[in-house]
């Protein structure tokens, strides 16, 4: 019986692939696909919950099809991160006139980042105090005391390391293996990497231009081979979507986020505070927030469900050069960076708003200006190298919870709805990261207005 209802499940989502495929052949946006996705993922997960509950069998078996579709498409955007950031990164500055416009790019983003990571460190705490958010309000379960027990764990692997120590972290020993992703650093790692290469480049063309020009003809041969590969990742964005929500919701812990609501709705109140001070420097940076915000929808949307910064790398890149106008350097630079370094959600909110709910129950008063001034330098000093990836703000929080010498298994009562901040807190990263690159690409006078203006200007592939 289990089998047949499961099979009954699948046949519905091949039904609903088809509708997504006759929008693409009809012609249908890029952005409306996006959303039909979106919107058919929703009420496929909320029909199964309805139908079977959360913790039934045959939702837990539709799932693991149902991944085949969402988690298969972000291994295919994880496949083309490593490739699509090295060369992206090379021919950014084989292209540079000056090797001088790498340090001005690189030190906009980062700042820009770091920045608004620690404002975001800010307004999560104003949320917390606002709400009255108190860790000694949540009772603990099994599960939430197995994520202290974890978090503890994994306390030890960063216990030990001071802030040089971390930063050194960044730097590649082994670039081969910060290509298989092996640490929360890679990313940027190969930035690093890949950024001596074009330096070397930019070195050996006043030198030996022959050579260089063998090595650049090949970078921009490989260059457009990965783009290529990204394309053909990005079409089956709609498909994704889909099968990443259906599993979200249908696998989500209503009980749970009835009990911890008001942290739920605390978290999205900073999230949303969050990204209308991003829209509010868009603003102040002469463009229309709301033209911004149409052209960045199906990013954040994608970043919401997947619940991966480094997976929506390629399709930052794509939005960021192909429909708001930034330059391919800097879009390349930023989406990047933003991708581990000052997430505004992951990195600023969750670990400032964790801190200010658990110093009462040490007797520390999170009103103290000493607290508050040490919680904001940390969360801007930890934001560098969190990882992109799910566990992204586990990670964060564990380096400010220690650092201020708080305990960090309280942070595992928040594991019911982890699931559903997350994908708020991913959205909010992945904003970051192209705010940053839009301001960025502003103040060194290489934005193009017509394309931010164009509202037709989208990635004429990806919208075939």
């Amino acid at each position: 019986m289990i089998h047949m209802l499961v099979g009954l499940n699948v046949a519905v989502l091949l039904v609903l692939i088809g509708i997504l495929v006759k929008m693409q052949q009809k012609h249908f946006s890029f952005s409306k696909r996006v959303f039909a996705g979106l919107g058919f993922g929703i009420l496929l997960g909320i029909a199964m919950q309805v139908i079977y509950g959360a913790d039934s069998n045959v939702v837990a078996q539709t799932t693991d099809w149902y991944s085949i579709l969402g988690s298969g498409y972000v291994r295919l955007l994880m496949m083309i991160v490593i490739p699509l950031v090295m060369v992206s990164i090379i021919q950014s500055i084989i292209n540079l006139e000056k090797s001088s416009e790498l340090g001005k790019m690189s030190g906009w983003i980062i700042g820009i980042l770091v920045a608004t990571a620690m404002v975001a460190a800010v307004v999560g705490i104003g949320s917390s105090l606002a709400f009255d958010l108190n860790a000694d309000q949540i009772e603990a379960g099994q599960a939430e005391q197995e994520r202290g027990s974890f978090m503890e764990e994994r306390l030890a692997d960063v216990e030990g390391m001071s802030t040089p120590q971390k930063i050194l972290q960044f730097i590649p020993a082994n670039p081969f293996l910060d290509m298989t992703g092996d640490r929360a650093t890679s990313t940027i790692a190969v930035v690093i990497f890949s950024a001596f290469v074009g330096v070397a480049v930019l070195g050996v063309r006043h030198k030996n231009p022959e050579q260089a020009a063998v090595f650049i003809k090949g970078i921009n041969a490989i260059y457009a081979v990965v783009m290529r590969i990204v394309t053909l990742v990005l079409r089956l964005t709609p498909f994704g979507i889909m099968g990443l929500m259906a599993n979200t919701v249908a696998q989500t812990n209503v009980a749970g986020i009835m009990e911890l609501g008001k942290f739920v709705l605390a978290s999205y109140v900073a999230l949303l505070v969050m990204f209308l001070l991003h829209l509010s420097l868009i603003a102040l940076s002469g463009l229309n927030p709301l033209t911004y915000l149409k052209k960045v929808l199906p990013v954040l949307g994608f970043a919401f469900t997947s619940r991966s910064s480094a997976g929506t790398i390629p399709l930052n890149i794509s939005a960021q050069k192909n429909s708001l106008g930034v330059d391919e350097g800097t879009a390349n630079m930023s989406a990047s960076f933003g991708a581990t370094i000052g997430q505004n959600g992951c990195a600023g909110i969750y670990p400032a708003m964790l801190a200010v709910m658990i110093a009462p129950t040490v007797g520390i008063d999170p009103l103290s200006p000493g607290f508050l001034i040490q919680l904001i330098l940390l969360v801007g000093i930890s934001s560098f190298g969190v990882a992109g990836v799910g566990g992204g703000a586990t990670f964060a929080a564990l380096i400010v919870l220690s650092s201020m010498n708080l305990p960090v298994y309280l942070a595992g009562l928040l594991i019911s709805v982890e699931p559903l901040i997350d994908m708020g807190r991913t959205a909010l990263n992945v904003n970051g990261a192209m705010t940053s690159g839009t301001l960025t690409s502003r103040i060194l006078g290489k934005f193009n207005n017509e394309m931010f203006n164009d509202k037709a200007a989208i990635d004429k592939d990806i919208a075939v």
